[in-house]
């Protein structure tokens, strides 16, 4: 099963532990953290479903490539990061 992680700057809006989850697609991952935190899709997910763009998510160590449809593929052993991009100069 791969294993997902949100950081500490998004937990401290929503209570997000890491898990387990049993899931092909990034997109089937979030879909499971979503069914047990609701509130979590609005502050991950914008309105068109595509990953807001103050996040960024690694999977495996590689930055995500579909921010629209979040079809990067996982693994069974598959790390999943969520965390808040920063910018800035």
């Amino acid at each position: 099963m791969a294993h997902i992680f949100f950081a500490a700057s998004i937990q401290r809006h929503i209570a997000t532990p890491e898990r387990e989850i049993d899931a092909r697609t990034l997109s089937e991952a979030l879909e499971a953290v979503f069914a047990a935190q609701p509130r979590l899709r609005g502050y991950i997910l914008d309105d068109q479903g595509s990953l807001r763009p103050h996040l960024a998510v690694f999977v495996d160590g590689r930055r995500l490539r579909d921010r629209q449809h979040l079809s990067d593929a996982l693994g069974e052993q598959s790390r999943v990061y969520v965390v808040q991009a920063l910018s800035g100069g």
